[in-house]
């Protein structure tokens, strides 16, 4: 798919930094990144890094690459009448590439594991900061005192208050709470 308007790109820079490009290209085979480990053997030297060509042309690659899926993404979310991009609309790009769309899938689904381990380690932090357990988590939030706090809820309606005025029902609790 090509670009709906094309750009002018400055030859000899790279979009992505060398020492990426050096990685990528080592994680599918290429000899030439450097070993970590240290040999006790002077005489054999690190292999060369890659050539700039090489490089230069993997940048080129990952580029129109990353260019054509954003564009293709963009056009399946015209297609849905959204002017905004969904994780959906690059999974639908990347539907016929099964191994593309799994490891697009394991990092979404690592980033969600992620945030929720998040949010149990602050929920637990809360509750060692002086505040003793789920009751000092209920206090510091405001829940089981006699204010049961004001505006709507989620429905729309508002809180009722148990009082001698309200009668049956009791009142409908308005703006700030009356002491």
């Amino acid at each position: 798919m090509a670009e709906p308007r094309a750009r002018h790109r400055a030859r000899g820079t790279l979009q992505f930094t060398a020492s990426d490009l050096q990685s990528l290209l080592h994680a599918f085979g290429d000899n030439t990144a450097p070993t970590t480990s240290q040999t006790t053997n002077s005489s054999q030297q690190p292999p060369p890094a890659s050539l700039p060509q090489t490089l230069a042309t993997l940048d080129e690659i990952l580029h129109t690459f990353l260019l054509e899926t954003c564009h293709a993404a963009a056009l399946s979310a015209s297609y849905s009448r959204r002017a905004k991009l969904k994780p959906e609309d690059f999974k639908f790009v990347l539907r016929h590439d099964e191994r593309l769309l799994g490891r697009v899938l394991e990092q979404v689904w690592k980033e969600r594991n992620m945030k929720e381990e998040r949010r149990v380690m602050d929920f637990e932090s809360v509750g060692k900061e002086g505040v003793g357990g789920l009751e000092g988590i209920a206090q510091a939030g405001g829940v089981g005192g006699a204010d049961l706090g004001v505006g709507r809820r989620k429905g729309g309606k508002r809180k009722r208050v148990k009082g001698e005025e309200g009668g049956e029902g009791g009142r409908v609790k308005r703006g700030r709470s009356e002491e």
